[in-house]
């Protein structure tokens, strides 16, 4: 029995120097990854606007906004059009082609007060581009 007592003792002191010194045998932190070594700063990601929050938003109507544009471009017609937020700015963007005219000329609208914000000719070069 005095063996028993001797040898709890002796593991009983082992334990508290061990404690002392802050060694500690177990740990529960998890080493670092890789991934967490090279984190790359948190960027905010942009919320996609629905269509319809960009429609109760706009204060010209789409029919007047391709009344508009299509005055920029006389002969023309409308082969795609979109609203849209560029730059900050609520736009109706147009892409309208004219017959024998290679490309198509893209214009862009306010949204809010109906003034033209860009009109611009595309080939069918830079086009391709641009839907990359």
């Amino acid at each position: 029995m005095l063996k028993v007592i001797a040898v709890a003792a002796a593991i009983a002191a082992t334990t508290t120097v061990a404690g002392a010194q802050g060694t500690t045998y177990k740990t529960t932190a998890k080493p670092a990854t890789q991934a967490s070594t090279t984190a790359k700063p948190h960027k905010r990601a942009k919320k996609a606007e629905s269509q319809a929050a960009l429609q109760r938003e706009a204060k010209i109507s789409e029919a007047d906004a391709r009344a508009t544009a299509l005055k920029e471009v006389p002969n023309g017609s409308v082969k795609s059009e979109e609203l849209e937020r560029e730059k900050g700015k609520l736009i109706y963007s147009y892409d309208i082609t004219v017959p024998g005219k290679s490309g198509i000329d893209e214009v862009n609208i306010n949204a809010i007060d109906g003034t033209v914000v860009a009109k611009q000719h595309e080939t069918p070069k830079s086009e391709k581009k641009a839907k990359k």
